[in-house]
């Protein structure tokens, strides 16, 4: 094990690994906590925000922290599982000191803060001790001067910015998976939240809220202009759109259904005309939907696509034309292990799977649960009267359902001590 770094910049921590002593992973790094003190005195750090099973905070004291190298933490093991709750007192450096506006003590040199860095005193508390600003840009394209100053030697850091920026918050954000970066924004202060969502675009701000807590959603959307908060969602997939318009007020969900693209627009009310917990109501309207006479490797092409969940990308529906739901008839699936283990010039027809049964839209969710369970399915086809595809359901929106709404408190890592 290497000896921890006399200097560690902490925005380069968010998402590290942590460790116990055993080598077992118990979650990751998502902020670090500090009391500041005066602009003058390098204030102490607490402790870091660690994201556990089930997207649980927890609060890691510093004085549990045995090591920390370029690309892991390490710990004492032993962990408190109560949700963190910051107090007043306390200071997120991810959260709340990134794109705080600075100037340099004694000088004009005025910048945002795009990373503090932190040393362990001689006391071994671990204290803030540089600060890393930008000033801004000047010209066409080009980056503002950096500057890594002693933190006594920078003015501006324990006042609170009603007008904060969110640009290098956004940097950090940006670099994480949806469910980890929705994760983040939930547990914002609600000034630098509003900032984040400001500055991403449709496209990502629809893979966040697809991530989020339903009142997280609807909280976002309801303080989105009505142009864009249609824009966002028709970004999301047509399920996720029509699980959070059904939850905002009548007039509200009717706007925003308006002024989104009609065949969007469609596909959501098609969704929303099933209740909610029936096949119809948890599908996604969006499967690899094939005709027989596509090649195993255009099936292949679809399901290597990123925006697929491993659930959708686990069978390839076959059906007559027209392919958009509802679509002609649906003659079988192909199973992606069976995929694999053909010629890629073969056609579709050849794999297809014509012995499993469908849903059928109004199938309540414990029959969905005992047919997945009974086939060992992670999907399986909706289709209505006709035969025709109208839908799949996965396991993953299956346990959506199912779980209770607050199952991340109440879910702790397995192998995780309660301190």
């Amino acid at each position: 094990m290497s000896s921890t770094p006399s200097r560690v910049f902490l925005a380069r921590m968010v998402g590290l690994p942590i460790f116990d002593p055993q080598g077992d992973q118990v979650g990751k790094v998502r902020d670090l906590v500090v009391a500041l003190r005066s602009e003058t005195s390098q204030p102490r750090v607490l402790g870091m925000v660690v994201e556990v099973f089930g997207r649980r905070r927890i609060f890691i004291p510093m004085t549990r922290v045995t090591n920390i190298d370029s690309g892991q933490v390490y710990t004492t093991g032993l962990l408190n599982m109560r949700r963190f709750v910051q107090r007043p007192t306390e200071t997120l450096v991810i959260g709340q000191m990134l794109d705080r506006d600075v100037q340099i003590r004694g000088s004009e040199v005025r910048g945002t803060v795009y990373d503090v860095a932190m040393e362990q005193a001689r006391t071994r508390d671990w204290v803030l001790s540089r600060v890393a600003l930008q000033e801004p840009g000047r010209g066409f394209r080009r980056k503002g001067q950096t500057h890594v100053v002693e933190w006594s030697e920078v003015v501006g850091l324990t006042r609170r910015e009603e007008n904060q920026g969110a640009t290098h918050l956004l940097a950090a954000i940006q670099e994480m998976r949806p469910a980890d970066a929705a994760s983040m924004i939930h547990d914002l202060p609600p000034e630098r939240r509003t900032a984040v969502v400001a500055a991403l675009d449709d496209e990502r701000l629809a893979d966040v809220l697809e991530e989020l807590p339903e009142e997280d959603q609807v909280e976002i959307l309801e303080h989105l202009d009505t142009e864009r908060a249609a824009d966002v969602l028709e970004e999301m997939s047509p399920d996720d759109a029509a699980d959070l318009i059904a939850d905002l007020p009548p007039e509200t969900a009717a706007t925003l259904l308006e002024l989104m693209q009609p065949e969007g627009a469609e596909d959501v009310r098609r969704l929303m005309s099933y209740a909610e917990e029936t096949a119809g109501g948890m599908m996604a309207a969006e499967p690899v939907i094939l005709a027989p006479d596509a090649t195993i490797a255009e099936a292949l092409a679809h399901v290597r696509n990123p925006d697929l969940t491993t659930s959708l990308a686990a069978l390839v529906y076959i059906c007559r034309p027209p392919l958009e739901p509802p679509t002609g008839k649906l003659l079988g699936v192909a199973h992606i292990q069976r995929l694999l283990r053909e010629p890629p010039s073969t056609l579709v027809a050849a794999a297809l799977d014509d012995t499993l049964d469908p849903l059928g839209p109004e199938m309540g969710i414990d029959d969905v649960a005992a047919h997945l369970a009974t086939y060992n399915l992670v999907a399986a086809p909706v289709v209505d009267e006709d035969g025709r595809l109208l839908g799949a359901v996965t396991v993953d929106d299956l346990l959506d359902h199912m779980l209770p709404e607050n199952w991340r408190d109440l879910a702790p890592r397995p192998g995780v001590r309660r301190g």
